[in-house]
């Protein structure tokens, strides 16, 4: 694993980050139904950990010499509350995924900091998805 290769890699887990952000933003938007004041406040208190994600993730593509990306990896339609919870549980599983494969990479890279703030990130959107999961769990069809 090179440099520029963990940078790149960084900026595709940025790139979700910044699309966690404007998910869970437009779908406290859209939420509706008898449901909407919780689903409200679920999306909204997600957003200032993704924001912290996005912020590190960005902070070290600089501290690694490298640009951070802009451009965030597009969002989910969703017509539903039940098709945004879905879509957020598949961008968290995503997100896990990714930032597990990013910790091996940054173990092989040499660089434990990271390593070890990576699979921090893995618990916080382990935690987020289970959350999401208890959730529609029983949803109303």
């Amino acid at each position: 694993m090179d440099k520029n290769e963990l940078i790149d890699r960084l900026n595709e887990d940025l790139a979700g980050e910044l699309s966690a952000v404007i998910q869970y933003t437009t779908y406290a938007a859209k939420a509706t139904g008898p449901y909407r004041p919780q689903l409200v406040d679920f999306f909204l208190e997600e957003v200032p950990d993704e924001q912290q994600h996005a912020q590190y993730l960005a902070n070290k593509i600089v501290a690694l010499g490298g640009e951070p990306t802009t451009v965030a990896r597009d969002v989910a339609p969703a017509s539903s509350n039940q098709e945004m919870l879905e879509a957020v549980l598949a961008a968290e599983r995503r997100a896990i995924a990714d930032y597990t494969q990013r910790a091996e990479d940054a173990d092989a890279f040499g660089d434990k900091g990271l390593m070890v703030k990576l699979e921090d990130m893995v618990a916080d959107e382990t935690g987020h998805a289970e959350e999401t999961e208890r959730i529609l769990r029983d949803w109303p069809l």
